[in-house]
Order: C-alpha cells, then sequence, then structure tokens
C-alpha cells in the first residue's frame, strides 16, 4: 500500500481515533499528521497487512513522544524559573538547551532505565560513580558499563548489546 492510499483510507479513521483517545480535535489533528509524517520519513515504508493496527501502534508512539517533549518542556521552564536573573539565558540559548534535551532524550530512549538514569545522574546531576552506585544499589562496575552504554548511544547513536 503505498502512502498516498493509506492516508486516503485511514487518515479520518485515525484522527477520530485519537480525538477518542484525546478528547481533542486540535491536538488530535496536529498528532494524525504527525503519525504520518513520521511515515514518510522512512526510507522504506513497510508493506501493511493491518494498516489500523500500525497506524495505532506509530500513533501511540507519538503520543508518548510528545507526552515526554512536553514533560522535559515544563521541567526546563520550572528549572530556569528557579535560576538567578544574572544567569536567565536568550530565547535564542533556551531554544537550543531545549533543543539538545529533546535530542538527548530521544537518543536514551530505548535504553533501560537503570542505564538512563546513570547517564542522567553522572552528566546531569555531577554525581561521581561511586555516589551512583550506592544510589543504585550497584557495583561501581556497572555504573561504568551503564554510562559507557549511555554515552556511546548519545555521542554516536550505537545501541549495544548489553
Amino acid at each position: 500500500m503505498d502512502m498516498h492510499t493509506l492516508y486516503r483510507d485511514h487518515h479520518g479513521w485515525l484522527e477520530r481515533w485519537l480525538i477518542s483517545k484525546l478528547g481533542c480535535s486540535h491536538r488530535a489533528a496536529d498528532l494524525a499528521q504527525d503519525t504520518f509524517m513520521r511515515l514518510l520519513a522512512k526510507d522504506d515504508p513497510p508493506g501493511l497487512h493491518e494498516p489500523r493496527a500500525f497506524l495505532t501502534t506509530v500513533a501511540k508512539r507519538v503520543m508518548s513522544n510528545q507526552w515526554r517533549r512536553e514533560q522535559l518542556e515544563q521541567a526546563y521552564l520550572e528549572a530556569l524559573a528557579h535560576q538567578p536573573e544574572r544567569f536567565a539565558l536568550s530565547p535564542e540559548e533556551q531554544a537550543l538547551v531545549m533543543e539538545t534535551l529533546l535530542q538527548v532524550d530521544r537518543l536514551l530512549d530505548g535504553l533501560p532505565g537503570v542505564v538512563r538514569r546513570v547517564f542522567l545522574h553522572v552528566q546531569l546531576d555531577g554525581m561521581s560513580h561511586a555516589d551512583v552506585a550506592r544510589a543504585l544499589n550497584i557495583s561501581i562496575s556497572t555504573v561504568k558499563r551503564h554510562l559507557r552504554r549511555a554515552a556511546l548511544r548519545c555521542y554516536f547513536g550505537l545501541e549495544l548489546e548489553q
């Protein structure tokens, strides 16, 4: 099934399904478009036997990513609100920091929670390996292994075997 046919035959259905989940037609319309944009961005769209099941799965991921982005943005704005005035960032700097945070979040997505926590404790909280090991009740060598895995994923986009 080509993208034109998929869109024509299922966009309206997907938007109605999203409205039933979100209760907001505007957000549903945006997320339906985002779902199809994600599919268009793929080099090789999959052959679909069950297009609505597939679209539902992709739409759920898009909703989850949107929800996570909103949470991240809210946390960032709260952190900015607590900064002293002399450390205030320009709107351009704020946008760059937000985009960087979103990129790191996307790269860490899919890694086990403990791996993400190790990376964030070290990179954002400035915790030592020993402090992270104590906080998460794991060994220092496990902290180093998790940190390496997350760092390689962030720096090079690599997914390593566990």
